[in-house]
């Protein structure tokens, strides 16, 4: 079996997922003083909004990247901008097909309302072709390249002081021509900026040391009312269990943002725990290799399963956990909730299902734990 894995941290049979977990973004707020600068930003929002959804339509009916290229570029004269508009075009794309095979609804209309602009970076471009990073003495000055008449755009970046120094070393690495970075420009109350910082370096500037632990794996098993977790020893023997709660999240009318809270909170709580016992390892499933949800016949575990936000979660924690300085193994999910083995697994070790689940995903982080170390 090949495995992969990233910044030394994050390991996986499934090279693919490995794409998700390159960047972190970091947000920061973008001032426009020039009256005809903000101008020329909002209808250049306006025409990379236009491309994304013709570039939807364009996608839907067979149209590869250069043919779309083409068409657009008379609405967006600029290949970088129309490359990143085409691939945010194509991850709608995903969501919508896995809406109708979740939903078993067809033709489902998308409308954007909202402006923003993207530009994927490049370390060859010194870092992004189309919106740079300037430090300044108490901002970063940022240009946007406007692409009709080839000028720049200019504004203000502020971002929190704790990443200061984490951006001023990745401008550097981009003028050297030694990493990229990617940035978006959203109009969400206010103008911000997000820039996408690669993940190696945020665990640089963020991660926190680690002693070394007893070589133990806890496998996290995530539901929507609680957090499962089993940590076991190199022989597989299951040393410690224990289940974290948040069932008042699934209540009708629990708000949002407080759910949300409560659940990564209930996380970082597991993972203290599994840092005091002496665990190095973190094992989660690997979400993306999931195409479709599966509905019960019972409508409060549809409910529930509906709007349980698992992939946030798991990606809030993946983070936490590195920069924690766990080294993180992703398996397959398949059968983890209900095989065979999942049965025999209860019935041997009198464990419930969900702890049952949690020790699946824990073994099958230690054999490839085990692969890995050959």
């Amino acid at each position: 079996m090949s495995l992969y894995q990233i910044a030394g941290k994050i390991i996986t049979d499934n090279p693919g997922t490995l794409e998700d977990y390159r960047f972190i973004t970091i947000n920061g707020r973008l001032v426009i003083d020039n009256p005809q600068d903000y101008m020329k930003l909002t209808r250049l929002a306006r025409a990379y909004a236009e491309t994304v959804k013709k570039s939807l339509n364009l996608l839907w009916r067979g149209y590869s990247h250069k043919e779309t290229t083409k068409i657009l570029y008379n609405i967006l004269p600029n290949y970088i901008y129309l490359e990143t508009a085409y691939k945010n075009a194509k991850a709608i794309t995903r969501n919508i097909r896995f809406f109708e095979e979740n939903t078993g609804k067809s033709r489902i209309l998308v409308d954007i309302h909202r402006f923003w602009i993207a530009s994927r970076g490049s370390k060859w471009d010194k870092g992004n072709r189309n919106i740079r990073l300037i430090p300044s003495t108490s901002c970063f000055i940022v240009l946007i390249k406007y692409p009709w008449d080839s000028s720049w755009i200019k504004a203000r970046a502020f971002f929190g002081g704790k990443y200061i120094p984490l951006l001023r070393e990745l401008v550097r690495l981009a003028i050297g021509r030694e990493d990229g970075y990617g940035a978006i420009i959203s109009f969400r109350e206010y103008p911000r900026i997000h820039v996408q910082v690669p993940l190696y370096l945020y665990l640089k500037y963020f991660s926190i040391p680690k002693p070394r632990g007893y070589g133990l794996v806890a496998g996290f098993y995530i539901n929507s009312d609680r957090l499962n977790v089993v940590v076991i020893d190199g022989s597989g023997v299951l040393v410690a269990m224990k289940t974290f709660w948040y069932s008042e999240t699934v209540s009708h009318g629990f708000p949002r943002e407080k759910a949300k809270w409560i659940r990564l909170n209930a996380l970082a709580s597991a993972l203290r725990w599994c840092k005091r016992i002496g665990v190095d390892y973190i094992v989660f499933e690997d979400l993306s290799r999931i195409k479709t949800r599966k509905f019960t016949y019972n409508p409060c575990a549809n409910r529930k399963i509906a709007k349980f936000p698992k992939k946030q979660i798991l990606q809030h924690g993946i983070i936490k956990a590195l920069k924690n300085g766990f080294t993180i193994i992703l398996v397959n999910p398949k059968g983890t909730s209900n095989s065979i083995t999942h049965k025999q697994i209860m019935r041997e070790k009198g464990l419930d299902k969900h702890t049952a689940s949690a020790y699946i995903i824990a073994y099958r982080g230690l054999k490839i734990i085990k692969n890995h170390e050959k």
